[in-house]
């Protein structure tokens, strides 16, 4: 069965690619344009952005979503309370994995994946004060940092982390090599 978190994250993606403008651009599209009912925005956004019955819906209602919750950045909501401190490892993580080449993000509920073909890497709070970076790969060498997970899942290899210093050669090297294994 299909993974209906990934088939919303891919349908946004597409959305925002076709018309150029990212969710929270849309979203505060919606806010200025006066509308309240939903029909309204709807046809309103089917209008001004070329979208489809379907697609107008979903950016409806991921902005409702986003402004019930107060948040427009999913990450806003994984780390949250005592893990905020955490998005500075998980945005120094992202950065260097941009460095790679072209990837998408695909937010969870407290993980983000990174995923070229497949996903090669899960990035999320382990606890308060441990970000947790899932890797993706089948033969990455054996060293201590390295937690080597139950055969099946979706990573098969996990590394905490609790400070900047950490994100050094090894992790680089371990991310380099599952996302080159996810192409």
């Amino acid at each position: 069965m299909a993974d209906p978190a990934a088939a919303l994250a891919t349908q946004l993606r597409n959305i925002e690619a076709r018309t150029g403008k990212t969710l929270t651009q849309m979203r505060r599209m919606i806010q200025g344009s006066g509308l309240v009912k939903h029909g309204e925005i709807r046809a309103w956004l089917m209008e001004q952005l070329s979208l489809g019955y379907g697609d107008a819906n979903t950016v409806l209602n991921l902005a409702k979503q986003a402004e019930t919750s107060g948040a427009d950045d999913p990450l806003d909501l994984i780390y949250t309370g005592a893990k905020a401190p955490l998005r500075a490892l998980h945005e120094q993580i992202t950065a260097l994995v941009d460095a790679f080449g072209p990837y998408e993000k695909a937010p969870k509920k407290s993980t983000v994946s990174l995923r070229r073909k497949k996903q090669f890497a899960l990035l999320g709070p382990a606890t308060q004060t441990q970000l947790e970076v899932g890797l993706n790969h089948k033969n990455l060498p054996a060293h201590p940092r390295l937690k080597v997970m139950p055969a099946g899942g979706m990573c098969q290899y996990t590394v905490r982390l609790s400070s900047a210093a950490e994100i050094d050669a090894d992790l680089q090297g371990w991310l380099r090599a599952a996302y080159d294994a996810a192409a």
